[in-house]
């Protein structure tokens, strides 16, 4: 008897154990396997109690019968009558059965009458401590249903190394908090914000991002106004860098002949933007890189006016018509706010891509994300010191979410610059009006003719 209750308990820690090792080793197969029907279980059967907790439940008057007695005084008999009354009874919103998702699950709900999907939002972080989860998730793929997304535990914790993307102008710069990929894609999103205080992880954004683009055929110019000191690195892959306000100028100048080159280009093949021409005529695309945004619009004195003005009104025609002729935007700073000048607030209106990293001061969160959901505000502003990377996204699918970027070095940068030094084209090559193609009009007629 003693042995077989020593063998029993042997064999419970001996199950112990494995289920730990299971559970820290590969937790996929764990939660897939275990985890997962029991939380199916358990938010199936807990969803009245949490609805009514969580607000989500709502009165309505139903008819019940009740038994009214009566007595005969005579007979010694009572005598029930029954009548019909009405009472209010808490009606829970319909729920399908959980699904597993990588991260977490995911239900869908059907809402009451009168119910919209900012009422579940607005109760999200009231379910995810009910449930004992990290974060849920809320969105409506269709009018009267709402998708509940629970994330058992933060993916933004660890990252993996950087998957490589096979299609131009895309990268894979880090995770969402759903788990699935952070993507910059400019073919979807031309222009971005980048904003971000001291060690906010906004350089490391820079890094990964300038590493996916890299082994691309683009071409990269920089802006760097700390004096060259974040992008010199990567010098061996830029076909320009200007590390002072007149530089830019210039710089900016170029671009604009450039854009005014690709103009002439696509009218003559008759093309809307230069994805519509032959691969062989197509001329490069151009990520411009901008570091430190508000340096361009700080003002020392007045005989700094006019090329204030004139590097404003050069980045907002290149954000407004760069997209069609192959010129994008992306541009980092620790202050972007309206006491810049209207030039800064009409460059953001045209640039749909937002990212806000921890920030020292709120109106920059507001200038980053202010158009957006009033609860990615609060949750750009909730951003912790001691989680550099972390960033609040306004994603391409329309949705905002947070995520973090991968660690990238600034010695894996430089070697990735270093790498791939021999993809990098002359800038005079680019810049030179009429030599964006290297085609003359006779020839490109020759060549779209055949």
């Amino acid at each position: 008897m003693r042995d077989a209750l020593l063998m029993l308990l042997a064999g419970l820690a001996a199950s112990a154990v494995g289920l730990w090792a299971w559970h820290r080793y590969h937790f996929r197969s764990f939660w897939l396997i275990v985890g997962f029907p029991l939380v199916a279980v358990t938010v199936r059967a807990t969803w009245r109690k949490v609805a009514l907790g969580c607000g989500l439940t709502k009165k309505r008057q139903r008819w019940w019968f009740t038994a009214v007695p009566g007595a005969i005084a005579s007979t010694g008999l009572v005598k029930v009558r029954r009548r019909f009354q009405r009472v209010a009874v808490d009606t829970k919103p319909f729920m399908w059965l959980p699904l597993p998702t990588r991260h977490g699950w995911r239900v869908t709900v059907h809402t009451l009458e009168g119910q919209i999907p900012a009422d579940y939002a607005q109760a999200a972080e009231r379910l995810a401590h009910s449930w004992g989860v990290h974060a849920v998730r809320v969105s409506s793929p269709r009018p009267g249903r709402v998708v509940l997304a629970a994330t058992v535990r933060d993916p933004l914790v660890r990252l993996d190394h950087i998957p490589a993307s096979g299609e131009l102008l895309t990268v894979h710069v880090g995770r969402l908090e759903t788990g699935g990929l952070w993507t910059i894609d400019f073919r979807t999103v031309p222009h971005w914000i980048n904003a971000g205080a001291t060690q906010s992880g906004k350089s490391n954004l820079a890094n990964a991002l300038f590493v996916g683009l890299a082994p691309q055929p683009v071409a990269l110019v920089g802006i760097d106004l700390k004096g060259g000191v974040e992008f010199t690195p990567y010098a061996p892959r830029l076909s320009a860098l200007a590390t002072t306000r007149t530089e830019s100028v210039t710089l900016l100048d170029d671009l604009m002949a450039v854009m005014a080159d690709r103009m002439g280009l696509c009218r003559t093949a008759g093309a809307r933007n230069i994805w519509q021409l032959p691969p062989g005529v197509r001329p490069l695309p151009v990520v411009v890189l901008v570091d430190e945004l508000a340096e361009l619009y700080l003002m020392a004195d007045k005989s700094e006016k006019d090329e204030i003005a004139h590097t404003s009104t050069a980045l907002l025609r290149i954000a407004q018509l760069g997209r069609a002729f192959g010129i994008y935007l992306f541009l980092s700073g620790q202050r972007i706010g309206s006491d810049l000048g209207p030039g800064v607030t009409a460059l953001r209106a045209q640039c749909s891509g937002r990212i806000c990293h921890r920030v020292n001061d709120p109106e920059t969160a507001t200038m980053t994300l202010g158009d957006l959901d009033p609860a990615a505000l609060v949750s750009a502003r909730a951003i912790p010191a001691e989680t550099p990377g972390v960033a609040i996204v306004a994603h391409q699918d329309g949705q905002w979410y947070r995520a973090r970027s991968f660690h990238v070095s600034e010695q894996t940068a430089e070697h990735t610059a270093r790498h791939w030094s021999r993809l990098t084209p002359a800038w005079a090559e680019i810049a030179q009006p009429g030599r964006a193609t290297g085609f003359d009009e006779a020839a490109l007629s020759d060549l779209l003719s055949a």
